[in-house]
């Protein structure tokens, strides 16, 4: 019987172009097929957005490495993924990977991330599905002294998938070589400053999105941030069911007719 190599899907939310994806496809091409396809344009912070009020298009590009085919799409990281399984790879994928993102997703930063957004998407199709981010926002951060560990996560993904409705968002401290990989769960925390006002050249204001993280359990050793603080890998468990079952006996109490 022929052997059959693995299929992945990579994309992300920084677009094609964006260095920490041909990262990321550098460093899992050596376990399988690889299909790239990303948005021509970056769309950070869409979270799980979709084009509902125009046509997307896919364009093949020409790839440098074998082993590896590269598409674009005209829309956000989770079109990328529902037009990948529709019209472009040729089975399902055995895995799906994201990133690797410019910048962190840490903490409560999964809900706004376009990055997860696609990874979740994959999750809910049931394919095993991470997202990768490096907590440093330049185009020309250095990836090279975590590739390692990228391709090891990727391995035990691919070789003995994730429990059913979870997929895993990945954060890696930048400029040091990680002391290791820790599984954990998401900081507690919130976004503080937002907006910054200005004024534009009539005087009419307008703002611009900035804002500062709290965190507000700096020293709960349970989590990411402080994990990689302490210069690891995060890795936290996301569900895509994000029902409260802890408060459905209060509130059947108080609703239920």
């Amino acid at each position: 019987m022929e052997n059959i190599r693995p299929l992945i899907l990579i994309t992300n939310d920084d677009s094609i172009n964006a260095p920490g994806i041909h990262q990321l496809a550098d460093c899992v091409r050596s376990l399988g097929d690889v299909y790239v396809v990303a948005p021509e344009n970056p769309h950070s912070g869409q979270s799980a957005a979709l084009t509902v009020g125009g046509p997307l298009r896919i364009t093949e590009l020409p790839s440098q490495t074998d082993g590896v085919r590269l598409f674009t799409v005209n829309g956000t990281p989770v079109d990328c993924v529902k037009l990948a399984l529709h019209a472009i790879v040729p089975r399902i994928p055995d895995a799906v990977f994201s990133g690797i993102n410019h910048g962190s997703n840490s903490g409560i930063n999964v809900t706004y991330s376009g990055t997860m957004g696609a990874v979740l998407e994959a999750c809910m199709q049931g394919i095993p599905a991470v997202g990768f981010s490096l907590l440093h926002h330049s185009l020309k951060a250095d990836f090279s002294l975590s590739t390692a560990f990228v391709a090891t996560i990727a391995a035990q993904v691919l070789a003995k998938g994730l429990p059913k409705g979870v997929c895993l968002n990945v954060n890696i401290p930048a400029k040091v070589i990680p002391e290791g990989i820790k599984v954990c769960r998401a900081t507690t925390g919130h976004w503080t400053d937002e907006y910054k006002r200005y004024l534009d050249p009539m005087g009419v204001p307008f703002y611009w999105l900035t804002g500062h993280f709290v965190n507000e359990e700096p020293n709960a050793e349970d989590t990411d941030e402080y994990w990689l603080k302490c210069r690891y890998i995060s890795v936290v468990p996301v569900s895509t069911d994000q029902t409260a079952k802890d408060a459905i006996k209060d509130l059947a109490e108080r609703f239920d007719s």
